[in-house]
């Protein structure tokens, strides 16, 4: 059954605050929501997390969480593993391995319906991944209801969801491409190098979508208040985005600018393995980071703890990741 977004908004959402209530759920349902396995008896949480920003409906969207082991050779690959460890056990983290998850923003604005990101798609699902389209179910969005698809870069954990079944995930939608990045994966050359498979995924999900797409370049304006801002280094061509409310109040999505809540901030000088060029991404996490501290802006990161919603203190070379908790409630 559809629900509508007024009966939606009506039985999910604080009066007057505008921020989703927590959804409870059965532990076995929420798992599967989230591709996560839990004890007996845990409740995760529903997957969407809704808010306001101004006249702006932010969702963010679980598509699920993934594990890796040996830390190190993932982050701070130009450090001695030793280092990497023990920065980790610092924070009360595991040593030996870390999980991450994928979070796809939604933002409906007054005449749009923009879909940032999609996740891993239907490939993914068998591992607990590729969760978008049941997530936008659950929150009351339909795939048809999105207007808009906007890409931060082109690795499959952001493009696997824009098809199902060889078919548009979002069949309704435009798309927005950053230009750079376009260009880069469909050169023929990509496809005899090393990053042959993500630009084989390219020609499959992205390449058939681009006449209906625009293409951006550094400070374009994907709409009204929101405009795409160069970050380039994780991959030639990724964007960030900043949000602008009708009151002036301001958001980031970072995209995979920074890919750890610990790593990636409190060490944003330390080498990244998927980063393509990482001394350039090193850079451009600094001064993203640099920016979003000072200016004392909230953001969305794309690998950040769901729901992925946060602030970041600086502190001398180093950030601290602080998670939003009630600061943009209007109590």
């Amino acid at each position: 059954m559809r629900v509508s977004r007024r009966h939606f908004i009506a039985t999910t959402t604080v009066a007057g605050a505008g921020l989703l209530m927590p959804q409870r759920a059965g532990a076995e349902g929420s798992a599967a929501a989230n591709g996560d396995k839990v004890r007996k008896g845990a409740v995760e949480n529903p997957g969407f997390f809704r808010f306001m920003l101004g006249d702006l409906e932010i969702t963010t969207l679980s598509d699920g969480r993934r594990s890796a082991n040996n830390p190190e050779k993932i982050y701070g690959i130009d450090q001695d593993p030793k280092v990497v460890a023990a920065l980790l056990e610092e924070n009360l983290l595991p040593t030996g391995h870390l999980v991450n998850g994928f979070t796809p923003v939604l933002i409906r604005t007054g005449g749009e319906l923009i879909l940032f990101d999609t996740g891993l798609g239907a490939g993914a699902r068998d591992a607990g991944q590729g969760r978008l389209i049941e997530q936008l179910k659950a929150s009351g969005v339909m795939p048809e209801d999105v207007t808009l698809v906007a890409l931060t870069h082109f690795h499959g954990d952001h493009i696997g969801g824009l098809m199902e079944n060889d078919r548009p995930s979002f069949p309704n939608a435009r798309y927005a491409f950053g230009r750079k990045e376009f260009d880069f994966w469909t050169d023929p050359a990509r496809l005899d190098s090393p990053q042959k498979n993500n630009a084989a995924l390219v020609a499959k999900n992205v390449k058939p979508l681009a006449d209906k797409a625009v293409f951006l370049d550094d400070r374009a304006e994907l709409v009204p208040g929101i405009q795409a801002l160069a970050a380039y280094g994780h991959t030639p061509g990724h964007l960030i985005f900043r949000v602008t409310a009708s009151d002036g109040r301001t958001l980031m999505l970072t995209g995979d600018t920074v890919n750890h809540f610990v790593l990636s901030l409190q060490r944003p000088d330390w080498h990244v393995a998927f980063d393509m060029d990482k001394e350039m991404a090193a850079q451009t996490r600094k001064r993203v980071l640099d920016m979003i501290a000072t200016d004392r802006l909230p953001f969305i990161g794309y690998h950040m703890p769901f729901p992925a919603l946060a602030y970041v203190q600086k502190n001398g070379d180093s950030y601290r990741y602080v998670p939003e908790t009630y600061q943009l409630r209007e109590i």
